[in-house]
């Protein structure tokens, strides 16, 4: 056998046992008549001592040899260490090596594989599986491994069936592009790689199995912005016989046993907001309400003065910010530079300094006085020693901007901790949301959600004033869960599709095969789908996904270290009835 124990493993109570241990030199230190050697593998690292005196002269030689990730086999006897590493598991024991095997020498590897690397991001990506030796990355792919062992367990539990669904299937819209698969056999047709399961598991919902889940890879050809990769990992769950509250209620269950199961903490709040409270409160629909600068809109105490530029303005609103009356001058400025770069877009920012004495002075105070200032105050909550950011212009713009601006303080100023965990419940979102571009409706979700009771007659009269019977689940100003009640019936599902602007032929082309299920007794559903990725991210105590993912893509969608996506030779290209047509 290669070994007896692994290299976290020994201690002071197995002193004198005679083991075989096998692993990666961590590294040597070589004083001549003495070598010691770390030796590690996924479990920790044990100490090994080759000594000129005790130690075969043929063993000894090949140790002097060892460099830094060589793969080795050792067999000794546990002894006491004389300096012991309070530091380490196995800091009071080390191996007195009677015999060394080298299973496999290593080039010098391009980063020092420690917790603290000098290797940057995209190197570490392009040898990955030389960083997944490292501790940190290892032991978030097996934290990774927990969570989903503790969503299995806990929807077994409670009567859900794992079901697989199909990876190659029709591609249908569903909000951004599909990946696609040339089919050989089938000349000039494509299969479509799944944005989500969601037509698989409606039908599923027919077939009778009434609550379905599944750990499932989702893929989306999409420009990626932050954090994002192009294949993805939901936990997909779908149930029928339900309204919306039988869905937040289960997993709100899920939720608390994920945060008690893997962090140890207990929840028992799970506020529900509006989207539209949402929107006004914080600017969009995924709040982080661990720390408060809600928004105070300012409209009816901030117009009609003789600054145009709030008159002129849609929305003029701002956000007090805790103790921020000691921010100097030139932080000030560098919050404006922030906000104006084209990532935000804001032309600027009128500020208040709410004094300790209950005064003010504020960047407009040619235009406002004392009593305005206060009434400012008492709109966004402000209080002595705080100070109050404005900003104005466009509504859906204004709030996107100072939304961005209260994310980025919270962060400056530490308010946003990744040991306290603060879940809430988005409702009500609107059904569909115009296009500018397309001049229609589309759907805010997907074409399959339903909207809220009574409210399906808006659709002919007022369709931007429906409201989706859909909802999200918000963890730390992270969208982590999204779902919504499905329309199950035939002729309301024709509707929707008639007001998304689909014709009939076009409607049965894409999704026909769901439309005669319907026919067949579909009965009332609804489900809801966790981003692992992100979920998992959060739990860990960080928000980037691509550290809890074994093998991911970076921001161009490449993966640098089997270099993909590539081009395949022509007899490929040939066999599959493809020509590549380059536009330079």
């Amino acid at each position: 056998m290669y070994r007896t124990h692994n290299n976290g493993q020994l201690r002071a109570a197995d002193i004198n046992k005679e083991v075989t241990l096998s692993g990666w030199v961590q590294k040597t230190r070589d004083k001549g008549f003495m070598v010691w050697v770390d030796l590690r593998d996924r479990y920790g690292i044990t100490q090994l001592i080759f000594d000129e005196e005790r130690t075969p002269k043929e063993v000894m030689e090949k140790a002097t040899k060892l460099g830094r990730e060589f793969v080795i086999q050792v067999k000794g006897t546990v002894i006491e260490r004389e300096s012991k590493n309070p530091n380490m598991p196995t800091g009071d024991v080390e191996i007195l090596v009677s015999e060394l095997t080298i299973l496999n020498e290593s080039l010098t590897p391009p980063f020092t594989i420690e917790d603290k690397t000098d290797g940057g991001e995209d190197l570490r990506m392009k040898y990955r599986y030389l960083d997944i030796r490292r501790k940190p990355v290892r032991e978030n792919l097996i934290f990774r491994h927990k969570v989903a062992i503790a969503v299995r367990n806990y929807l077994s539990k409670e009567g859900f069936v794992e079901v697989e669904t199909p990876y190659l299937i029709k591609s249908t819209p569903e909000g951004a592009r599909d990946f696609v698969v040339p089919s050989r056999m089938n000349e000039g047709q494509f299969y479509a790689l799944p944005q989500s399961p969601q037509t698989f598991k409606q039908l599923l919902m027919v077939g009778g199995l009434d609550k379905y889940f599944q750990i499932v890879k989702c893929f989306r050809d999409e420009d990626l912005r932050a954090d994002r990769q192009p294949e993805f990992t939901q936990i997909d769950c779908e149930m029928a016989f339900v309204e919306q509250e039988d869905i937040l209620n289960a997993f709100e269950g899920l939720t608390k046993h994920l945060l008690k199961e893997i962090n140890g903490v207990e929840i028992s709040e799970f506020p529900r907001m509006t989207y539209d409270e949402a929107m006004a409160k914080y600017g969009n629909d995924k709040p982080d309400i661990r720390f408060g600068m809600e928004f105070g809109e300012l409209n009816a105490v901030a117009q009609h003065k003789d600054f145009n530029v709030f008159n002129q303005a849609e929305l003029v609103v701002g956000i007090a910010v805790p103790g921020g009356n000691t921010f100097t001058r030139k932080e000030i400025d560098t919050l404006i530079d922030w906000l104006k770069r084209p990532q935000i877009g804001a032309l600027g920012m009128v500020y208040v300094r709410c004094n300790e004495d209950g005064t003010y002075k504020s960047s407009v105070d040619k235009f406002y006085d004392q009593t305005d200032l206060a009434k400012w105050a008492d709109v966004t909550g402000a209080k002595p020693g705080d100070l109050i950011c404005v900003l104005s212009g466009d509504k859906n713009k204004t709030r996107a901007q100072l939304s961005a601006l209260r994310m980025h303080l919270a962060e400056e100023l530490g308010l946003r901790k990744s040991n306290e965990f603060a879940p809430l419940w988005v409702v009500d979102f609107p059904l569909l949301e115009w296009d500018e571009e397309t001049e229609r409706y589309h759907a805010m979700h997907h074409p399959f959600t339903s909207p809220k009771p009574g409210q399906l007659e808006l659709l002919a009269t007022n369709p931007g004033e429906v409201k989706a019977n859909a909802y999200d689940l918000v963890l730390n100003g992270n969208e982590i869960g999204g779902g919504s009640i499905r329309i199950h019936n035939k002729k309301t599902q024709a509707l929707m599709f008639d007001y998304l602007g689909f014709t009939s032929e076009e409607a049965k082309a894409q999704f026909g095969f769901l439309m005669d299920a319907f026919q067949y007794g579909a009965p009332p559903h609804g489900g809801i789908a966790f981003g692992l990725d992100r979920l998992v991210a959060i739990l860990g105590g960080q928000e980037t996904i691509r550290d809890f993912i074994a093998f991911p893509k970076n921001n161009a969608g490449r993966d640098v270290m089997i270099d993909a996506p590539a081009p395949i030779d022509a007899k490929q290209l040939e066999e599959l009835h493809l020509k590549i047509n380059l536009k330079h």
